[in-house]
């Protein structure tokens, strides 16, 4: 069959498009495979060369390559434009680590599973971590025992895909082979003796009546915590330096991952109904229970646990908080794609939740000796239920689709236990008041139109535009235009791309609210997060109604193949974002306090007149400009009796902040411009994730043998202080190097042994320039607020692979 080209279907009948695809195809020639990708829009497959728009393939093998053992972390060091870190001393945020694309934050991502929309994570981010102030989809819920593999689309996709898709798209792909089984042990542990992981996953494939399928995936891990706790001996924040502190470097805290146990049961099932038709179901359900610790309460901090938490006849030395999480994360879609005449059809229906329950281990000082000590503070649950119709037809040189998609979404907080926050509350995290409860919907209907029109063998055009109608908010129309030439016999590409995009805001970002009520004596006083939805937020402070963020998107570039098994590809892209939603600083007293307000001060005034001490809350008033640039090179070749794989990856990008942050009038007027989006949270924004990326990846097969070798290096990042400039820290770029080397010792056994950051890197320290806030009295040697690649220095893993 030389210099004949043979086209293998892999995927029996899929329709094209996002939540459709076309006929998958391999095209081979002369034993070489170009990739065809699917999430490029709801036309014809394209390769990664030839596509109209930037789109990495990450094949599962590669992930595994990397040597991390969640999928979040494994795709931070696939993917350049993609940032995932380890997150502590952050209550439930410590068991989500936020996620996002091109540093665009976790809301602007959009998350798909076999190309339908993910639900949402029921938690939005408030402590002090990247993604402050919003939601996420909950990546660690996706195991990669299941995943067949991952598409990153790297362009503003809202017209394709609606609300969220500003920065990119991430659509993982499940597993659907038949015919054998698999079962992978793992355990690990790092090199300062911490840390200990063991876990297994199993995955089988089975055939169902004569061309049906159904791929199953069970998993269970558990991990133990770290600490890289600081060791100082004095406690600069309290200012205390005396004979426990001496006794106690570190002053008791944990800082480090958390504990966490993980179980989840994945499937995707086939069955054809015709030649040219099948039913399909596929989904998860995934449970994770975990702890994480607050600071430390020191003897000299809570003076008593009234021998509640002490063993009887040991001397009180305060005691740890423990913040547990159980998360829930259910997600399935079914449905029936076909042909119906020259048309092709998909129709689905998805369910996807996320819940999350908190559990504090710890008490409430205001019982005393009758204070329980773990205490149900509460949860919030997220939902959605989605439709979807898509329909395709190719007319030779043209091909046409159109769609719509209905989704109704359910946002829910249920309060905690009364002992949870009655009083001064549960040390650490006061649980949510009744008052703090809700369970509120929105409904959303979308309609898109596209074409894409092969004008000349080498040049394409196409195009899209959506409306959306959201019961909340009201409408949306988003448009994409893209066009792609190619040159030397397909060997060379242009491309580019102009978009209009939006998110709408999340359900969490209306109505969350945690608004915690003390009462001493005869005194009520409030405090905490007011919701959009609040009097005291939409009526006293004239804070208008949250709209959606509306984005400009440009793309351009090009996509090279000079010679046989070589292909570069660079892109360069700017997102212009209006309206942003932000999490706002703390609004409260200036020169009066409660009861004595300053009455020139009409902020105050509305503080008092509400019993409320300070206050937060959400609104659109940040404006942004993202410019940067993605490179990526791929080479495979055969070298003596091996063959090698080398993968070079970059990104350049940077945000900034345009334009003056929309403070609300009567706060501006009243001197409260500052700390409204102060210079530290502007810092999340702008320089929380490294600027610039790259990864280098080895491989090399021979014989029984399979070495990767992976460098990536994560660029400086800056934290900025409150107000004083001269306090800021730039912590300096590093280079983390991952090493697995596995072993074939027969056919279907394999055994894989895993270096991780070989060379035991870790940040920078925290120069805190003699401000105790910076690292809370030295309780936190590496930063947390703007962490590159987590603190955990290096770990060592065995893995056993075994087929049958």
């Amino acid at each position: 069959m030389k210099n004949k080209i043979f086209k293998k279907k892999i995927c029996a009948l899929v329709l094209s498009g996002a939540g459709t695809m076309a006929f998958a195809q391999e095209t081979v020639k002369e034993n070489s495979i170009d990739e065809v990708v699917v999430t490029t829009g709801r036309t014809k497959p394209r390769t990664i060369i030839t596509s109209a728009i930037p789109i990495d393939n990450i094949s599962a093998v590669q992930l595994k390559s990397t040597g991390q053992v969640t999928f979040d972390k494994a795709l931070t060091y696939a993917v350049p434009s993609f940032n995932s870190s380890q997150q502590t001393v952050s209550d439930a945020t410590a068991h989500f680590d936020p996620a996002d694309l091109r540093g665009l934050g976790p809301s602007r991502t959009l998350v798909l599973v076999n190309n339908k929309r993910k639900n949402q994570s029921a938690l939005i981010y408030v402590n002090d971590t990247p993604g402050k102030g919003e939601v996420g989809t909950d990546l660690k819920s996706i195991p990669s025992a299941a995943l067949q593999n991952v598409e990153v689309l790297r362009d503003g996709a809202s017209a394709q895909y609606g609300s969220d898709a500003i920065a990119g798209v991430i659509n993982i792909i499940l597993k659907n082979s038949v015919g054998k089984s698999t079962v992978n042990l793992f355990s690990g542990i790092t090199s300062e003796g911490d840390g200990f992981n063991i876990g297994a996953d199993f995955n089988t494939g089975i055939r169902v009546a004569k061309n049906g399928s159904l791929n199953l995936t069970l998993g269970y891990s558990s991990q133990n915590k770290t600490n890289r706790a600081g060791s100082i001996t004095k406690d600069e924040l309290f200012g205390v330096d005396n004979a426990w502190t001496q006794a106690h470097p570190g002053l008791g805290m944990i800082i480090g991952q958390p504990e966490t146990k993980v179980a989840n049961m994945f499937v995707n099932f086939e069955l054809p109904t015709s030649e040219t038709g099948k039913f399909y179901a596929f989904g998860g359900t995934t449970y994770r229970n975990g702890t994480s610790y607050a600071l430390y309460r020191t003897p000299y901090w809570v003076a008593s646990d009234f021998g509640l938490l002490t063993p009887k006849g040991q001397p009180y030395n305060g005691f740890q908080p423990e913040f547990k999480t159980d998360v829930y994360d259910y997600n399935l879609t079914s449905g029936w794609k076909g042909m119906l005449g020259k048309w092709s059809f998909d129709g689905s229906a998805t369910f996807g939740s996320n819940a999350v329950n908190y559990v504090v281990n710890t008490i409430n000082t205001s019982l005393g000796a009758n204070s329980p000590t773990r205490f149900k503070a509460g949860g919030h649950q997220f939902s959605n239920i989605i439709g979807n119709i898509d329909i395709n037809r190719d007319f030779g040189a043209v091909v046409l689709g159109a769609g719509v998609e209905v989704r109704n979404e359910n946002y829910q907080a249920t309060a905690g236990e009364e002992a949870s926050y009655i009083g001064s509350g549960a040390e650490s995290f006061p649980g949510l008041q009744p008052q703090n409860e809700i369970n509120k919907n929105r409904q959303n209907i979308g309609a898109y139109i596209n074409a894409e029109w092969d004008v000349t063998k080498n040049f394409l055009v196409g195009g899209t535009v959506r409306y959306e109608n959201f019961s909340d908010f009201g409408n949306n129309v988003s448009w994409k235009v893209n066009a792609r030439y190619k040159l030397l016999d397909d060997k060379l590409v242009f491309r580019g791309s102009v978009s209009t995009g939006f998110r709408a805001p999340s359900l969490h970002q209306i109505y969350y609210s945690n608004v915690q009520t003390k009462i001493t004596g005869n005194t009520v006083a409030n405090q905490g997060t007011f919701n959009n939805d609040s009097q005291i937020v939409k009526s006293d402070l004239g804070v208008p109604k949250l709209n959606a963020e509306k984005a400009f998107n440009i793309t351009g570039g090009f996509a090279i193949k000079p010679i046989k098994n070589l292909t570069i590809t660079a892109d360069y892209y700017r997102i212009k974002i209006k309206d942003r939603v932000l999490f706002s600083g703390d609004i409260g007293y200036k020169t009066g306090s409660p009861g004595s307000p300053d009455v020139t001060n009409p902020v105050e005034v509305i503080l008092n007149n509400n019993k409320i001490t300070s206050l937060k809350f959400f609104t659109n008033a940040v404006n942004t400009v993202t410019e940067g640039v993605d490179f990526v090179a791929n080479y495979t070749s055969a070298i003596g009796k091996g063959r090698l794989g080398i993968i070079a990856a970059f990104n350049y990008n940077e945000t900034k902040i345009v334009d003056n942050i929309a403070v609300p009038p009567i706060l501006a007027a009243n001197g409260y411009s500052e700390n409204f989006f102060d210079r530290k949270e502007q810092s999340r924004i702008i320089s929380a994730r490294p600027k610039t990326k790259t990864i280098l990846s080895l491989s090399y097969d021979i014989s029984k043998f399979n070495f990767n070798l992976n460098n990536t290096y994560f660029g400086s990042v800056t934290w900025q202080h409150a107000t004083d400039p001269a306090k800021d820290q730039t912590f300096s770029g590093k280079v983390i190097t991952d090493i697995v080397l596995t072993y074939k010792i027969t056919k279907d056994l394999k055994v894989s042994g895993v270096v991780n950051n070989l060379f035991n890197i870790y940040p920078d320290v925290i120069d805190s320039k003699g401000d105790v806030v910076t690292d809370l009295g030295g309780r936190f040697k590496y930063p947390w607020e703007v962490n590159q690649f987590g603190f955990n220095g290096t770990t060592f893993q065995l893995n056993v692979n075994y087929t049958f």
